[in-house]
């Protein structure tokens, strides 16, 4: 699976991760539903974490991204208007 970071580049990261991220992508929804500031922000590097411990893809190879994170200073109120009730990653 392919996932973008806006503003930093892709990552590969193997199917298997798909559980793990929207594991980490429910205690964000949870937090950003709550309007819990230091959930979203614990949340979230969590995510982008998880998301950058796979293996970078060149900046020079194009790949179509299964996901697409916003950039790691996006804020609450910005989070709110992007999750939907699946969060930010669909499965």
């Amino acid at each position: 699976m392919i996932v973008r970071i806006m503003g930093e580049g892709q990552w590969s990261l193997p199917d298997e991760k798909l559980d793990q991220l929207n594991e980490v992508d429910g205690k964000l929804e949870q937090a950003v539903s709550g309007n819990d500031e230091e959930g979203f922000k614990t949340a979230f590097a969590a995510l982008l974490d998880l998301v950058r411990g796979g293996e970078k893809v060149a900046d020079d190879v194009l790949h179509d991204s299964d996901v697409i994170l916003p950039p790691a200073d996006s804020t609450l109120s910005e989070m709110r208007e992007l999750i939907s009730g699946d969060g930010l990653i669909a499965g």
